[in-house]
């Protein structure tokens, strides 16, 4: 009878335990960190980018040197961001990251407004070749960044449910992950000037 006991009781925690989202919430923190990782990939292809990028362009407009100024020094503040995995569990060092790139991607689009102002700049293959790398990377930071956030929808649900929240308040103890969110002023289209 104690034999009988014991088994059922065995039985009943195994199935317990199988219901307690513990690997769940392990797969989805995972996924976090790897889509983490694709979004670091992407903003890396964009750093090595845009060194050709500038020194191209350097070649065919020195009258817009302010604007590759800019390009430059923004892409030496990216550089000085550390990014790690401590990124996503910190607020304040993802405002920092997000800053940081929001400064180089409003410089970059000041260099491409010298591009629709000065047509002859177009006209060279090597500098097309370039912006249609530039805008391919772009859009991959974007796809990189809208899975991350959906990733981190996951993760933050799965530990806000029930039962992983009880699993999570009292085995894992991890944080919700911090989304991209949009840079402020992002609401409003921007202006562009000739």
């Amino acid at each position: 009878m104690k034999k009988l006991l014991l088994l059922l009781s065995l039985i009943l925690m195994a199935t317990g335990l199988s219901g307690c989202g513990y690997n769940t919430i392990q797969q989805y923190d995972e996924a976090v960190i790897a889509a983490w990782g694709d979004v670091e990939a992407s903003y890396q292809r964009r750093a090595d980018l845009i060194p050709n990028l500038v020194e191209v362009v350097k070649g065919y407009a020195a009258h817009e040197k302010e604007t590759l100024t800019a390009v430059t020094e923004a892409r030496a503040q990216v550089g000085k961001v550390q990014i790690g995995k401590d990124v996503l569990n910190s607020p304040q060092a993802m405002a920092n990251f997000q800053q940081a790139q929001g400064s180089l991607t409003s410089a970059l689009s000041k260099l491409m407004v010298v591009v629709e102002k000065y047509p002859d700049l177009k006209a060279n293959q090597n500098f097309t070749d370039l912006q249609n790398q530039l805008e391919g990377t772009e859009n991959r930071i974007n796809v990189a960044r809208v899975r991350f956030n959906e990733a981190v929808r996951v993760f933050n649900t799965s530990i806000r449910t029930f039962p992983n929240n009880l699993t999570n308040n009292f085995m894992l103890h991890l944080p919700r992950r911090e989304p991209f969110k949009a840079e402020a002023g992002s609401e409003k289209a921007p202006s562009v000037k000739f």
